[in-house]
């Protein structure tokens, strides 16, 4: 069902912009920026946390 879900955004995203369009571009540069800004969160609100195999 999570497949059928993510499917059906991913080809209502393709079908808005097109893949030569400039929206289309900006759209993936914002979701690359937002990515790389969680992963920035993530990483941080890690430091210092012992993520060893003892810590599970």
């Amino acid at each position: 069902m999570r497949v059928l879900a993510t499917t059906a955004i991913v080809n209502a995203l393709v079908r808005a912009f097109p893949a030569s369009s400039l929206q289309a571009l900006a759209l993936k540069q914002l979701l690359l920026f937002c990515g790389a800004v969680f992963f920035i969160w993530l990483l941080s609100t890690t430091y210092g946390l012992d993520l060893s195999a003892g810590f599970f």
